[in-house]
């Protein structure tokens, strides 16, 4: 089961996920999207809360709005850190995420700490989290699936990119052919270039 809170600090407003438990949050981590964003209190157990990218944006395009209901979304879903104050929230890009066979469940590392980014939070502001709580609603999705019409959309829109590369290459290059015999049809049909049959000048016989 996956909880989903609908964070309205921005328009449209965007849809940010965790799961109930540490079995939940492995099948996120094995089947979640290149374009999602993984956020956990920093050194202390949480929730794995995602927020899920356009497809083309970066850490850099998520505003700090949103960043911010993230981040209280996951302190507040930590039984320690939820009694802190001045805590850390790291986040990446899911493709960040390592694991490993001798992990444990729900476990994870990162393949690059400086793709890491941290966000301090003083404290719980109760604010945002009952607004998010509002919000909350449960789904049994099915990770697998997800994933595969996710992949099956992405090597499909590729598909019909290329194609239209290949149309516009083939209308660019049959402009280019008639362009150039237009050319050469221009070149032939100079006055320069045309012979007549008066003959100017010469002896020639005349018939009547």
């Amino acid at each position: 089961m996956v909880f989903y809170f609908t964070s309205n600090v921005v328009q449209p407003p965007v849809t940010l996920f965790m799961g109930i438990d540490k079995y939940e949050n492995e099948e996120l981590i094995k089947w979640g999207w290149p374009e999602d964003v993984w956020f956990h209190v920093d050194k202390v157990s949480s929730a794995h809360v995602y927020l899920r990218l356009a497809p083309g944006q970066s850490l850099d395009d998520v505003p700090a709005t949103v960043l911010e209901d993230a981040c209280q979304l996951v302190k507040a879903n930590s039984i320690n850190g939820n009694k802190m104050n001045n805590i850390d929230i790291v986040y990446t890009m899911w493709e960040n995420l390592k694991k490993t066979p001798a992990m444990e469940v729900g476990q994870v590392a990162f393949h690059k700490d400086k793709e890491v980014r941290k966000m301090r939070v003083e404290k719980r502001v109760n604010e945002i989290v009952n607004r998010l709580n509002k919000t909350k609603r449960e789904e049994h999705p099915d990770f697998r699936a997800e994933r595969e019409k996710r992949d099956a959309d992405e090597r499909a829109d590729k598909k019909r990119a290329a194609r239209d590369v290949r149309e516009k290459e083939k209308e660019e290059e049959k402009r280019r052919k008639e362009e150039a015999e237009m050319r050469s049809y221009n070149s032939l049909m100079k006055s320069e270039n045309m012979t007549s049959n008066y003959d100017a000048g010469n002896d020639s016989d005349e018939f009547m």
